[in-house]
């Protein structure tokens, strides 16, 4: 590994245990003073992936968005929000990230019905300690599986600190 989860480099394994944290507490904000608040919104982010026409369908049929879209290099699945994963070919090895969706309390059994029905692995955590169990951080519903390249994927009803 030479990337920042390398622990030489002071990183982190992304699948390593996570330090003690209270999830249904708010992440505590840096001071800011002086600073105006500006509209930055997220655009689009890359989605490394092994089988780039695999992943994508994966990502759309799990998740019931629309067929993706070629742009370039890249096959485009477009969230409702208006931000894209764009899945990206690579034939180095996958650093596995993580994705998070926020959904509906109806899209939640929606797709939690097709990892179900497709026999996926989830967990309740990001560590993947609570196998078969969803969460109910902030007062709604969450869980995470994994993609065919391991990148974790999330869907919460309601957003962190919301609760």
């Amino acid at each position: 590994m030479n990337g920042p989860c390398d622990p030489t480099r002071g990183g982190r394994s992304p699948f390593a245990p996570l330090p003690d944290v209270r999830w249904n507490e708010p992440a505590p904000q840096p001071a800011r003073e002086g600073v105006t608040a500006l509209p930055v919104e997220l655009n689009h982010t890359i989605v490394h992936a092994s089988d780039q026409e695999r992943s994508a369908a994966f990502l759309t049929e799990i998740l019931g968005l629309p067929a993706p879209t070629r742009f370039g290099p890249f096959l485009v699945v477009q969230t409702a929000n208006g931000v894209s994963l764009d899945v990206a070919a690579d034939p180095d090895p996958i650093h596995r990230q993580h994705y998070a969706f926020l959904v509906s309390e109806a899209e939640f059994d929606e797709i939690f019905g097709r990892i179900r029905a497709r026999g996926l692995d989830y967990w309740a955590d990001p560590s993947h300690r609570r196998p078969g169990e969803i969460n109910h951080n902030d007062g709604g519903r969450g869980l995470y599986w994994s993609d065919p390249d391991g990148h974790n994927l999330e869907i919460i009803t309601r957003p962190y600190g919301s609760g």
